[in-house]
């Protein structure tokens, strides 16, 4: 018995190429460390916190003008950090570049500006790349409603934190969207 050779007569015949099985993914990765995920979440508030530098800075100056009566009334606080403040558009414009380079590192690989920096990454429990509408909806928006609740806002922050501590170390709000941190 010969072996088989392609038949290249006949443009019906089955393919005579050799097919292998694609291998299994290797899984989702090694998980980020706990300090690392905090040191991540740490610069993506002070990297934030220098957008909002100006407008907190001007803020201040304005109410010391201000005096202190101004310091008591809270109009007058709210107008000196925002209506009155020469250095709202600077903080618009660092604002917006922050939100800019967040959206694409997020779009892109599942990583804030901070997780990029320390080299880690948001991913779905399977492995797989986790959208941006995922992470955006549920990792941030979901997250945030409890914090418009007085009281429940503390008692989710601190459930949310403590349950990076577990074995999967997913906090709360990796469960909700299905997602893990694990090393990029």
């Amino acid at each position: 018995m010969s072996t088989p050779t392609p038949n290249t007569q006949n443009p019906y015949a089955p393919p005579a190429a050799r097919v292998e099985d694609v291998a299994e993914a290797s899984g989702p990765g090694e998980l980020a460390g706990r300090g690392t995920r905090f040191g991540a979440i740490l610069l993506d508030a002070l990297i934030l916190g220098v957008a909002e530098g100006p407008a907190i800075f001007g803020g201040i100056k304005a109410l010391a003008a201000g005096g202190a009566a101004a310091m008591t009334d809270r109009m007058a606080i709210l107008s000196a950090m925002y209506l009155h403040n020469p250095y709202m558009p600077i903080t618009g414009v660092l604002f917006c570049i922050w939100a800019i380079i967040t959206i694409v590192f997020v779009a892109r690989n599942g990583q804030s500006i901070g997780k990029r920096i320390c080299g880690i990454k948001v991913v779905r429990t399977d492995g797989s790349k986790a959208s941006f509408w995922r992470i955006f909806l549920l990792r941030n928006l979901v997250n945030g409603i409890p914090s418009l609740i007085p009281i429940v806002s503390t008692i989710y922050f601190l459930v949310d934190s403590l349950m990076i501590f577990s074995e999967s170390r997913q906090c709360l709000h990796d469960k909700i969207a299905s997602t893990i941190v694990v090393k990029a």
